[in-house]
């Protein structure tokens, strides 16, 4: 690791400069490198793996492909998707990607933050229908107040252009209100994938990272991955933190993040979600 990038990691505290901040704040998302040590993404990489090969049981629709219906055998899954991996391996709860990514996303959005929810996506290889639909994550949960969030995305595997790297809309932070979304697979009983459209005058940034790294973006950002056109996995690790207020609120509502939560619960979400303006900060 580039010894200037060591340098800002002090245990389970990772220290953001200024720049990046403001790059957060005024364009939704940040690129932040060596989040992890290649020692530290190895030991969670044994873990990972067994989710991928089903050693770790994920019930129902937490085990699922976002580029397909949930009617598709999962040896052709295109991403395979893992919905919340430290509710079914408790174990891997406070490890050291939780911590750090904890010290990140305080600096970013200030006080009161805390896990809602985590998430693997592999995209296998040589699947160039791989594609993550271009989304905002408020989209896809309740209507809160406080909207507030710090989505880390850990690049288990080089992430770049052609194995599906993230690619951010940064003009839709300035937006007043969510674009219209729509299900990709059918209806949300078939499919938990929503996608929205890009615009001819959208200016679209891929960010290509490395292992070790994480990008970080907030809840209305524009964002979505092209297809994997390698012989290799393109595995990332998930962790959006929301305020607690919030994850209170979505718990009440019987909202976990699961795509196994009530089909009215999730169908609720996207109720005139292309209407929905800014959250208020409580």
């Amino acid at each position: 690791m580039n010894p200037q990038i060591s340098n800002r990691i002090r245990g389970d505290v990772y220290q953001v400069t200024a720049e990046e901040k403001e790059h957060f704040a005024t364009r939704g998302y940040v690129h932040l490198r060596g989040l992890l040590t290649e020692a530290e993404v190895a030991e969670l990489e044994v873990v990972y793996d067994r989710f991928l090969r089903r050693e770790i049981e994920v019930p129902g629709k937490d085990y699922c492909d976002m580029a397909g219906d949930y009617g598709r055998d999962p040896a052709d899954f295109s991403i395979i998707n893992v919905m919340l991996p430290r509710r079914y391996h408790p174990e891997w709860q406070n490890n050291v990607f939780e911590r750090r990514a904890a010290s990140v996303s305080t600096q970013l959005c200030g006080e009161g933050m805390a896990i809602d929810y985590d998430q693997l996506l592999a995209k296998q290889p040589y699947k160039h229908d791989a594609v993550f639909a271009w989304h905002q994550d408020l989209a896809y949960w309740p209507n809160t107040p406080d909207t507030r969030t710090a989505t880390l995305w850990l690049a288990i595997d080089d992430s770049t252009l052609d194995n599906g790297c993230m690619r951010f809309v940064p003009g839709t932070v300035e937006e007043a209100a969510l674009r219209p979304h729509q299900p990709q697979y059918g209806d949300r009983g078939e499919s938990h994938a929503l996608g929205t459209e890009l615009l001819p005058d959208d200016q679209v940034v891929p960010v290509p990272i490395s292992r070790g790294d994480v990008t970080v973006h907030n809840e209305r950002v524009m964002h979505g991955s092209g297809g994997n056109f390698t012989g290799g996995f393109r595995r990332a690790y998930v962790l959006a933190f929301r305020s607690q207020a919030t994850i209170a609120t979505e718990r009440q509502l019987g909202f976990t993040h699961s795509h196994n939560d009530d089909r009215e619960v999730l169908d609720g979400v996207g109720d005139g979600v292309a209407n929905r303006g800014r959250g208020q900060v409580t």
